[in-house]
């Protein structure tokens, strides 16, 4: 009797976009994010979940995708939504989110940048 993971692992990303839009306050972050909501931004990497709290985590192509859209539309959102209380609420490491640009070969990551207290490999 094999279960699917597939139906857990939906209901799991649900019941984090649910609680991202009940929990997270509008945070600016000073103003990373530009005019778009801190919380819209981390929603749209929901994707990114996994990697984001495990190192061993493979990058889903998805995340990759989303990292790499947000890098080039808002380099800095990224960095504000690792340090933002959503981050923390949604259990992300952001010594270990900050290496997923690496992990998906995207070119402008601006690595050597300082996020709060982390380096961007």
């Amino acid at each position: 009797m094999a279960l699917s993971l597939k139906p857990y692992c939906l209901v799991v990303l649900f019941l984090f976009w649910i609680s991202l839009n009940a929990l997270v306050s509008d945070v600016g972050a000073a103003g990373g994010c530009g005019r778009t909501p801190i919380r819209s931004a981390a929603a749209s990497l929901s994707p990114c979940l996994g990697a984001a709290r495990n190192a061993r985590a493979k990058v889903p192509p998805a995340c990759c995708a989303k990292v790499g859209a947000l890098l080039r539309t808002s380099p800095r959102c990224l960095c504000a939504i690792l340090l933002s209380p959503l981050a923390k609420q949604a259990g992300i490491m952001p010594g270990i989110a900050i290496a997923i640009p690496k992990k998906c070969n995207i070119r402008n990551r601006q690595a050597g940048k300082k996020c709060g207290r982390y380096t961007v490999p």
